[in-house]
Protein backbone atom coordinates (compact mmCIF):
# COMPACT_ATOMS: atom_id res chain seq x y z
CA UNK A 1 0.00 0.00 0.00
CA UNK A 2 1.34 3.38 -1.21
CA UNK A 3 1.51 6.35 1.30
CA UNK A 4 0.28 8.90 -1.53
CA UNK A 5 -2.86 6.40 -1.72
CA UNK A 6 -4.14 7.10 1.78
CA UNK A 7 -2.96 10.67 1.83
CA UNK A 8 -4.22 12.26 -1.99
CA UNK A 9 -8.38 12.30 -0.96
CA UNK A 10 -9.69 15.37 -3.23
CA UNK A 11 -12.79 14.61 -1.65
CA UNK A 12 -13.03 15.58 1.68
CA UNK A 13 -13.59 19.02 0.91
CA UNK A 14 -16.48 17.69 -1.16
CA UNK A 15 -17.84 15.62 1.72
CA UNK A 16 -17.60 17.94 4.68
CA UNK A 17 -19.94 20.25 2.68
CA UNK A 18 -22.57 17.86 2.05
CA UNK A 19 -22.34 16.37 5.27
CA UNK A 20 -22.96 20.16 6.96
CA UNK A 21 -26.06 20.17 3.66
CA UNK A 22 -27.31 17.00 5.21
CA UNK A 23 -26.84 18.32 8.68
CA UNK A 24 -28.97 21.97 7.76
CA UNK A 25 -31.40 19.72 5.85
CA UNK A 26 -32.27 16.91 8.22
CA UNK A 27 -34.77 19.07 10.83
CA UNK A 28 -36.78 20.23 8.06
CA UNK A 29 -36.79 16.16 6.49
CA UNK A 30 -37.93 15.59 10.12
CA UNK A 31 -40.68 18.29 10.97
CA UNK A 32 -41.79 17.24 6.68
CA UNK A 33 -42.95 13.82 7.65
CA UNK A 34 -44.92 12.53 4.70
CA UNK A 35 -43.34 15.08 2.18
CA UNK A 36 -41.78 13.16 -0.57
CA UNK A 37 -40.00 15.92 -1.95
CA UNK A 38 -37.89 16.74 0.82
CA UNK A 39 -37.79 12.91 2.48
CA UNK A 40 -36.00 12.52 -1.40
CA UNK A 41 -33.83 15.33 -1.01
CA UNK A 42 -32.52 13.91 2.46
CA UNK A 43 -32.05 10.79 0.90
CA UNK A 44 -30.26 12.24 -1.75
CA UNK A 45 -27.64 14.21 0.25
CA UNK A 46 -27.33 11.25 2.00
CA UNK A 47 -25.80 9.02 -1.03
CA UNK A 48 -23.66 11.55 -2.09
CA UNK A 49 -22.24 11.84 1.77
CA UNK A 50 -21.53 8.15 1.03
CA UNK A 51 -20.40 8.06 -2.10
CA UNK A 52 -17.46 11.40 -0.96
CA UNK A 53 -16.96 9.79 1.98
CA UNK A 54 -16.37 5.91 0.87
CA UNK A 55 -14.67 6.84 -2.35
CA UNK A 56 -11.79 8.44 -0.47
CA UNK A 57 -8.62 5.90 -0.98
CA UNK A 58 -8.62 5.71 3.21
CA UNK A 59 -11.90 4.65 3.53
CA UNK A 60 -11.79 2.33 0.70
CA UNK A 61 -8.88 0.21 2.57
CA UNK A 62 -10.60 0.10 5.58
CA UNK A 63 -13.97 -1.24 3.84
CA UNK A 64 -11.60 -3.52 2.24
CA UNK A 65 -10.15 -4.45 5.42
CA UNK A 66 -12.68 -4.64 7.83
CA UNK A 67 -15.04 -7.28 5.17
CA UNK A 68 -12.03 -9.44 4.15
CA UNK A 69 -12.67 -9.30 0.44
CA UNK A 70 -9.76 -7.74 -1.62
CA UNK A 71 -11.45 -4.53 -3.45
CA UNK A 72 -15.40 -5.05 -1.74
CA UNK A 73 -15.23 -1.03 -1.82
CA UNK A 74 -15.33 -1.32 -5.72
CA UNK A 75 -18.97 -2.61 -5.91
CA UNK A 76 -19.55 -0.63 -2.88
CA UNK A 77 -18.96 2.71 -4.21
CA UNK A 78 -20.28 1.95 -7.70
CA UNK A 79 -23.62 0.94 -6.03
CA UNK A 80 -23.80 4.28 -4.11
CA UNK A 81 -22.87 6.12 -6.85
CA UNK A 82 -25.48 4.74 -8.98
CA UNK A 83 -27.96 5.03 -6.13
CA UNK A 84 -26.99 8.55 -6.12
CA UNK A 85 -27.40 8.87 -10.20
CA UNK A 86 -31.41 6.88 -9.95
CA UNK A 87 -32.42 9.73 -7.13
CA UNK A 88 -31.01 12.54 -8.29
CA UNK A 89 -33.10 11.40 -11.59
CA UNK A 90 -36.14 10.54 -9.54
CA UNK A 91 -36.01 14.29 -7.71
CA UNK A 92 -35.93 15.94 -10.71
CA UNK A 93 -38.53 13.77 -12.86
CA UNK A 94 -41.00 14.85 -9.30
CA UNK A 95 -39.62 18.19 -8.97
CA UNK A 96 -40.45 18.88 -12.64
CA UNK A 97 -44.14 17.67 -11.98
CA UNK A 98 -46.25 16.57 -15.21
CA UNK A 99 -49.59 13.74 -15.27
CA UNK A 100 -49.15 11.74 -12.42
CA UNK A 101 -49.36 8.48 -15.21
CA UNK A 102 -45.98 9.50 -17.32
CA UNK A 103 -44.26 10.55 -13.46
CA UNK A 104 -45.32 7.09 -12.29
CA UNK A 105 -44.05 5.12 -15.50
CA UNK A 106 -40.86 6.98 -15.32
CA UNK A 107 -40.07 5.90 -11.21
CA UNK A 108 -40.81 2.05 -12.38
CA UNK A 109 -38.44 2.53 -15.39
CA UNK A 110 -35.58 4.21 -12.94
CA UNK A 111 -36.42 1.34 -10.18
CA UNK A 112 -36.17 -1.66 -12.59
CA UNK A 113 -33.20 -0.34 -15.07
CA UNK A 114 -30.99 0.83 -11.96
CA UNK A 115 -31.86 -2.06 -9.66
CA UNK A 116 -30.82 -4.46 -12.08
CA UNK A 117 -28.01 -2.45 -13.09
CA UNK A 118 -27.40 -2.83 -9.20
CA UNK A 119 -27.62 -6.88 -9.24
CA UNK A 120 -25.74 -6.89 -12.08
CA UNK A 121 -22.48 -4.87 -10.67
CA UNK A 122 -22.78 -7.21 -7.42
CA UNK A 123 -22.97 -10.46 -9.77
CA UNK A 124 -19.69 -9.75 -11.92
CA UNK A 125 -17.54 -8.28 -9.17
CA UNK A 126 -18.22 -12.29 -7.51
CA UNK A 127 -17.41 -14.14 -10.62
CA UNK A 128 -14.24 -11.65 -11.25
CA UNK A 129 -10.55 -11.85 -10.14
CA UNK A 130 -9.89 -8.81 -8.56
CA UNK A 131 -7.01 -10.49 -5.79
CA UNK A 132 -4.67 -7.00 -6.24
CA UNK A 133 -6.28 -4.19 -4.04
CA UNK A 134 -6.24 -0.99 -5.90
CA UNK A 135 -6.99 1.95 -4.06
CA UNK A 136 -6.72 4.73 -6.62
CA UNK A 137 -6.82 3.55 -10.01
CA UNK A 138 -9.05 0.01 -9.87
CA UNK A 139 -10.83 1.22 -13.36
CA UNK A 140 -7.51 1.00 -15.04
CA UNK A 141 -5.75 -1.90 -13.87
CA UNK A 142 -8.87 -4.42 -14.18
CA UNK A 143 -10.01 -2.51 -17.90
CA UNK A 144 -8.98 -5.96 -19.63
CA UNK A 145 -10.25 -8.37 -16.66
CA UNK A 146 -12.55 -10.82 -17.62
CA UNK A 147 -15.82 -9.41 -15.67
CA UNK A 148 -14.12 -7.11 -13.92
CA UNK A 149 -14.41 -5.29 -17.09
CA UNK A 150 -17.92 -5.76 -18.00
CA UNK A 151 -18.67 -4.18 -14.09
CA UNK A 152 -16.67 -0.93 -14.73
CA UNK A 153 -18.34 -0.41 -18.08
CA UNK A 154 -21.29 -1.24 -17.09
CA UNK A 155 -21.17 1.39 -13.82
CA UNK A 156 -19.62 4.03 -15.83
CA UNK A 157 -22.27 3.73 -18.70
CA UNK A 158 -25.21 3.87 -15.61
CA UNK A 159 -23.68 6.85 -15.07
CA UNK A 160 -23.78 8.46 -18.11
CA UNK A 161 -27.19 7.82 -19.23
CA UNK A 162 -28.52 9.04 -15.55
CA UNK A 163 -26.56 12.14 -16.78
CA UNK A 164 -27.52 12.72 -20.01
CA UNK A 165 -31.25 12.50 -18.72
CA UNK A 166 -31.31 14.68 -15.97
CA UNK A 167 -29.18 17.07 -18.03
CA UNK A 168 -32.00 16.97 -20.82
CA UNK A 169 -34.47 17.63 -18.47
CA UNK A 170 -32.59 20.05 -16.35
CA UNK A 171 -32.01 22.42 -19.21
CA UNK A 172 -35.31 21.82 -20.89
CA UNK A 173 -36.77 22.69 -17.40
CA UNK A 174 -34.29 25.67 -17.23
CA UNK A 175 -35.95 27.80 -19.15
CA UNK A 176 -39.77 27.23 -17.65
CA UNK A 177 -38.25 28.53 -14.06
CA UNK A 178 -36.61 31.95 -15.08
CA UNK A 179 -37.88 34.50 -13.05
CA UNK A 180 -38.22 32.71 -10.19
CA UNK A 181 -35.27 33.45 -8.11
CA UNK A 182 -33.60 31.07 -6.34
CA UNK A 183 -35.22 27.97 -8.17
CA UNK A 184 -33.51 29.08 -11.14
CA UNK A 185 -30.58 29.40 -9.50
CA UNK A 186 -30.33 26.10 -8.09
CA UNK A 187 -31.73 24.32 -11.53
CA UNK A 188 -28.52 26.34 -13.18
CA UNK A 189 -26.57 24.65 -10.60
CA UNK A 190 -27.66 21.57 -11.17
CA UNK A 191 -27.50 21.92 -14.79
CA UNK A 192 -23.71 22.83 -15.15
CA UNK A 193 -23.18 20.15 -12.39
CA UNK A 194 -24.42 17.79 -14.48
CA UNK A 195 -22.97 18.93 -17.31
CA UNK A 196 -19.71 18.97 -15.73
CA UNK A 197 -20.18 15.14 -14.83
CA UNK A 198 -19.95 13.94 -18.57
CA UNK A 199 -16.19 15.55 -18.60
CA UNK A 200 -15.65 13.29 -15.47
CA UNK A 201 -17.48 9.99 -17.50
CA UNK A 202 -15.08 10.96 -20.38
CA UNK A 203 -11.93 11.45 -18.23
CA UNK A 204 -12.69 7.63 -17.16
CA UNK A 205 -13.95 5.74 -19.88
CA UNK A 206 -11.16 7.17 -22.19
CA UNK A 207 -8.12 5.64 -20.27
CA UNK A 208 -10.52 2.82 -19.62
CA UNK A 209 -10.75 2.05 -23.97
CA UNK A 210 -7.09 3.15 -24.13
CA UNK A 211 -5.94 0.00 -22.04
CA UNK A 212 -8.06 -2.20 -24.43
CA UNK A 213 -5.53 -1.41 -27.00
CA UNK A 214 -2.90 -2.42 -24.89
CA UNK A 215 -2.13 1.93 -23.81
CA UNK A 216 -1.55 2.91 -20.17
CA UNK A 217 -0.51 6.61 -20.79
CA UNK A 218 -3.40 8.03 -20.18
CA UNK A 219 -4.22 6.64 -16.47
CA UNK A 220 -3.66 9.91 -15.31
CA UNK A 221 -7.04 10.85 -16.42
CA UNK A 222 -9.31 8.38 -14.53
CA UNK A 223 -6.54 8.68 -11.62
CA UNK A 224 -5.63 12.33 -11.07
CA UNK A 225 -8.28 14.15 -13.52
CA UNK A 226 -11.62 12.39 -12.67
CA UNK A 227 -11.63 13.06 -8.65
CA UNK A 228 -11.05 16.98 -8.84
CA UNK A 229 -14.16 16.66 -11.11
CA UNK A 230 -15.98 14.44 -9.16
CA UNK A 231 -15.73 16.69 -6.26
CA UNK A 232 -16.30 20.01 -7.72
CA UNK A 233 -19.53 18.15 -9.49
CA UNK A 234 -20.41 16.87 -5.93
CA UNK A 235 -20.35 20.70 -4.59
CA UNK A 236 -22.75 22.13 -7.26
CA UNK A 237 -25.32 19.37 -7.16
CA UNK A 238 -25.61 19.75 -3.36
CA UNK A 239 -25.50 23.41 -3.89
CA UNK A 240 -28.24 23.23 -6.36
CA UNK A 241 -30.65 21.22 -4.43
CA UNK A 242 -30.22 23.34 -1.19
CA UNK A 243 -30.05 26.56 -2.43
CA UNK A 244 -33.55 27.03 -3.19
CA UNK A 245 -34.33 26.12 0.53
CA UNK A 246 -31.51 28.49 1.97
CA UNK A 247 -31.87 31.42 -0.40
CA UNK A 248 -35.65 31.67 0.25
CA UNK A 249 -35.53 31.50 4.06
CA UNK A 250 -32.04 33.97 3.56
CA UNK A 251 -34.50 36.37 1.51
CA UNK A 252 -37.56 36.30 3.93
CA UNK A 253 -35.71 36.90 6.94
CA UNK A 254 -33.47 39.65 5.62
CA UNK A 255 -36.75 41.18 4.01
CA UNK A 256 -38.42 40.84 7.70
CA UNK A 257 -35.47 42.07 9.28
CA UNK A 258 -34.83 45.51 6.37
CA UNK A 259 -39.10 46.35 7.22
CA UNK A 260 -38.35 45.85 11.24
CA UNK A 261 -35.63 48.37 11.24
CA UNK A 262 -37.27 50.43 8.69
CA UNK A 263 -40.51 50.56 10.83
CA UNK A 264 -38.31 52.44 13.86
CA UNK A 265 -38.83 55.63 13.08
CA UNK A 266 -42.50 55.51 12.87
CA UNK A 267 -43.10 53.20 15.58
CA UNK A 268 -41.03 56.05 17.63
CA UNK A 269 -42.83 58.97 16.48
CA UNK A 270 -46.23 56.98 17.92
CA UNK A 271 -44.33 55.90 21.34
CA UNK A 272 -46.23 58.61 23.08
CA UNK A 273 -49.68 57.52 21.98
CA UNK A 274 -52.24 55.76 24.30
CA UNK A 275 -52.20 51.96 23.26
CA UNK A 276 -55.53 50.28 22.84
CA UNK A 277 -54.78 47.08 24.48
CA UNK A 278 -51.72 46.04 27.06
CA UNK A 279 -48.62 45.82 25.42
CA UNK A 280 -46.84 42.80 25.21
CA UNK A 281 -43.70 42.19 26.99
CA UNK A 282 -41.53 40.18 24.60
CA UNK A 283 -38.45 38.03 25.59
CA UNK A 284 -34.25 39.21 24.12
CA UNK A 285 -35.12 35.62 21.92
CA UNK A 286 -38.37 36.61 20.26
CA UNK A 287 -38.53 35.63 16.87
CA UNK A 288 -37.96 38.42 14.69
CA UNK A 289 -40.90 37.40 12.43
CA UNK A 290 -43.06 37.97 15.63
CA UNK A 291 -41.30 41.43 16.66
CA UNK A 292 -42.18 42.53 13.15
CA UNK A 293 -45.73 41.89 13.52
CA UNK A 294 -46.28 42.97 16.75
CA UNK A 295 -44.40 46.37 15.52
CA UNK A 296 -47.32 46.80 12.36
CA UNK A 297 -49.83 45.69 15.18
CA UNK A 298 -48.61 49.03 17.19
CA UNK A 299 -48.08 50.92 14.47
CA UNK A 300 -51.65 50.63 12.92
CA UNK A 301 -53.34 51.01 16.78
CA UNK A 302 -51.81 54.29 17.13
CA UNK A 303 -52.86 55.63 14.02
CA UNK A 304 -55.85 54.15 14.45
CA UNK A 305 -56.04 56.72 18.17
CA UNK A 306 -54.02 59.21 16.35
CA UNK A 307 -56.54 59.77 13.57
CA UNK A 308 -58.85 62.09 14.87
CA UNK A 309 -56.17 64.50 15.41
CA UNK A 310 -54.90 64.48 11.76
CA UNK A 311 -55.49 67.08 9.48
CA UNK A 312 -56.46 66.03 5.74
CA UNK A 313 -55.82 69.60 4.18
CA UNK A 314 -52.55 70.00 5.81
CA UNK A 315 -51.51 66.29 4.01
CA UNK A 316 -53.07 67.50 1.11
CA UNK A 317 -51.49 70.93 1.15
CA UNK A 318 -47.84 69.03 1.84
CA UNK A 319 -48.68 66.75 -1.02
CA UNK A 320 -49.06 69.10 -3.71
CA UNK A 321 -46.44 71.23 -2.28
CA UNK A 322 -43.48 68.15 -3.12
CA UNK A 323 -45.33 67.33 -6.42
CA UNK A 324 -44.88 70.82 -7.53
CA UNK A 325 -41.63 70.89 -6.08
CA UNK A 326 -40.83 67.77 -8.44
CA UNK A 327 -41.12 64.60 -6.49
CA UNK A 328 -42.65 61.56 -7.37
CA UNK A 329 -45.91 60.84 -6.30
CA UNK A 330 -45.16 57.77 -3.97
CA UNK A 331 -42.52 60.20 -2.48
CA UNK A 332 -45.17 63.20 -1.93
CA UNK A 333 -47.66 60.85 -0.42
CA UNK A 334 -45.10 59.60 2.05
CA UNK A 335 -43.80 62.99 2.63
CA UNK A 336 -47.42 64.18 2.98
CA UNK A 337 -48.03 61.23 5.67
CA UNK A 338 -45.34 61.35 7.55
CA UNK A 339 -45.75 65.08 8.22
CA UNK A 340 -49.57 64.54 9.09
CA UNK A 341 -49.12 61.63 11.29
CA UNK A 342 -45.80 64.02 13.56
CA UNK A 343 -48.53 66.91 13.38
CA UNK A 344 -51.34 64.84 15.12
CA UNK A 345 -49.19 63.65 17.76
CA UNK A 346 -48.07 67.30 18.88
CA UNK A 347 -51.49 68.02 18.57
CA UNK A 348 -52.66 65.26 20.49
CA UNK A 349 -50.28 65.80 23.36
CA UNK A 350 -51.00 69.43 23.24
CA UNK A 351 -54.61 68.62 23.98
CA UNK A 352 -53.64 66.31 26.44
CA UNK A 353 -55.14 63.05 24.46
CA UNK A 354 -58.69 64.27 24.47
CA UNK A 355 -60.11 64.35 21.14
CA UNK A 356 -60.69 67.60 19.25
CA UNK A 357 -64.72 68.53 19.40
CA UNK A 358 -64.81 68.30 15.45
CA UNK A 359 -62.81 65.55 15.23
CA UNK A 360 -60.94 65.75 11.59
CA UNK A 361 -60.25 61.72 11.26
CA UNK A 362 -58.10 61.22 8.38
CA UNK A 363 -58.79 57.39 7.24
CA UNK A 364 -56.07 55.93 7.96
CA UNK A 365 -56.49 53.21 5.59
CA UNK A 366 -55.15 55.36 2.99
CA UNK A 367 -51.86 54.75 4.86
CA UNK A 368 -50.93 51.41 3.54
CA UNK A 369 -47.02 51.97 3.09
CA UNK A 370 -46.01 51.89 6.87
CA UNK A 371 -42.31 51.71 5.37
CA UNK A 372 -42.60 54.73 2.95
CA UNK A 373 -44.09 56.26 5.33
CA UNK A 374 -41.34 55.65 8.48
CA UNK A 375 -38.50 55.67 5.43
CA UNK A 376 -39.84 59.64 5.19
CA UNK A 377 -39.58 59.87 8.70
CA UNK A 378 -36.15 59.23 8.92
CA UNK A 379 -35.54 61.93 6.82
CA UNK A 380 -36.01 64.20 9.64
CA UNK A 381 -34.55 67.26 7.62
CA UNK A 382 -36.80 67.17 4.36
CA UNK A 383 -39.72 66.33 6.69
CA UNK A 384 -39.06 69.18 8.99
CA UNK A 385 -38.39 71.67 5.81
CA UNK A 386 -41.70 70.76 4.36
CA UNK A 387 -44.02 70.68 7.56
CA UNK A 388 -42.35 74.46 8.17
CA UNK A 389 -43.18 74.61 4.41
CA UNK A 390 -46.83 73.95 4.18
CA UNK A 391 -47.24 76.07 8.07
CA UNK A 392 -45.83 78.89 6.67
CA UNK A 393 -48.36 78.79 3.30
CA UNK A 394 -51.30 77.79 5.67
CA UNK A 395 -50.66 80.89 7.66
CA UNK A 396 -50.01 83.53 4.47
CA UNK A 397 -53.33 82.03 3.39
CA UNK A 398 -55.33 82.57 6.66
CA UNK A 399 -53.67 86.16 7.06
Amino acid sequence: MNIRDITYNPYSVTAVVLVVSLAYKLPAVIRAGRNPLLRQVGGLLLAACGVFIFAAPPTIAVVNRITGVTNFSAPWVYSLLTGFCASCLLLIIKWRGGPPENIRRAKYWVYGSYGTLLVVLWILFALGDHHVERLRDLDTYYATTPYMREMIVLYLLGHTVAVLITSALLWSWESRVRGTGWLHKGVVLLGVGYAMNLIYDVAKLTPVVARWTGRDDLDWMSTDLAPPIAALVGLLIALGFILPHVGERLSHRLTTHREYWALGPLARALHSVPAASAPVALGRFAPLKLRLTLRQTFIRDALRQAAPFMDAALREQVREHHLAAGSQPATAEAVADAITITAAVSHMRAAGRRPPEQPLRLPTESMQDLVSISRALRRSHSVQRAHWTATTQEESVRS
